[in-house]
């Protein structure tokens, strides 16, 4: 009966996380990923009041389309899309998101 040696395993296991991270880069999901993770993440970005008022969100050439219902929290956005998208910046880089677009 032949066993397997621990020699064939990694020696220094990769915590979770940057196994992950690996695995999307070599998979060149990396940028999709940072897309749903900023989706995901919108209400902890603008806060609940913007949040609740949104009822779209998608990324299409690297401009943020956000559907807004109210018109003077549209108008507000619209008149503070610098420090959105400064908020985005910091978050998950200037390559991500170049624009934002309120409908």
């Amino acid at each position: 009966m032949q066993r397997f040696s621990s020699s064939s395993r990694k020696k220094d296991a990769a915590p979770m996380e940057s196994a992950f991270k690996e695995l999307l880069k070599a998979y060149r999901l990396e940028d999709k990923f940072q897309e749903k993770s900023l989706i995901h993440q919108w209400p902890e970005l603008v806060g609940k009041t913007i949040s609740s008022r949104t009822t779209n969100l998608y990324i299409k050439d690297k401009k943020l389309f956000v559907k807004i219902q109210s018109g003077p929290v549209k108008k507000e956005l619209q008149m503070n899309k610098q420090k959105v998208l400064n908020l985005i910046h910091e978050k998950y880089g200037e390559d991500l998101i170049t624009d934002l677009v309120f409908y």
